[in-house]
């Protein structure tokens, strides 16, 4: 069973694919084989993740880096077992599976960062304004701003408000504001979901939008 890692040639191998799926549903040796196969491919996908963006860990060292990295590999072989059924064909099945490292391990590492700050759940927007825009950007950017902070302040309601500014301008993990808040993802994702739809029926409605289909909201 080949352990090679993702490829961007697009070329897909159907045997080595096929391989793998029987393999990995296999409750023998080969199973468990596989299993170990799996899980290095993926540790090596967390490893890579986790060092890219070690910068938002600045007080952990290699050690905690390395457990985080085991962890997520440990998470990732899971959820890659639970999804084999929606594995399609159309890369490498490694290079699949490794994208499901590279995801789990970039959100434990947010996840991380935000564990010891404090979330602020701002009420309004703090706009930040490119020093230097061409002055019809700087008309078009500003009148669109004030549309849209009218449209927050006036359509929303003040929970809708406080999670979209936290998800969308704080940049606070989804999981880390579910948590504080005592809520879970769905909860957040749905009132995330309906905020936007309001603003956006607002802005279509003051002409800063056109009326074209929205492909994120169905």
């Amino acid at each position: 069973m080949s352990t090679l890692p993702p490829t961007t040639s697009g070329v897909a191998r159907p045997d080595a694919d096929r391989e793998w799926l029987a393999d990995l549903v296999d409750d023998g040796p080969a199973g468990r084989h596989a299993v170990r196969l799996l899980r290095e491919v993926l540790l090596r996908s967390t490893r890579h993740q986790i060092w890219r963006l070690r910068d938002l860990l600045p007080g952990a060292g290699a050690a905690e880096l390395e457990d985080l990295a085991q962890q997520c590999a440990d998470d990732a072989v899971v959820a890659v077992l639970q999804r084999l059924s929606t594995f399609e064909g159309r890369s490498r099945f490694t290079t699949w599976a490794y994208k499901f490292g590279v995801n789990i391990a970039g959100v434990a590492v947010r996840r991380q960062a935000w564990r010891h700050r404090e979330i602020l759940l701002p009420d309004a927007l703090d706009w930040h304004i490119d020093p230097a825009p061409t002055p019809d950007a700087l008309a078009g950017a500003a009148d669109l701003a004030r549309a849209l902070e009218a449209a927050i302040s006036r359509e929303l309601t003040p929970h809708q408000r406080r999670i979209l500014l936290s998800l969308v301008v704080e940049q606070v993990p989804i999981d880390v504001l579910a948590e504080r808040l005592g809520s879970t993802r769905n909860a957040l994702y749905k009132t995330l979901h309906d905020a936007r739809r309001k603003l956006r029926a607002a802005l279509i409605a003051s002409g800063h939008l056109d009326n074209r289909p929205d492909r994120s909201i169905p």
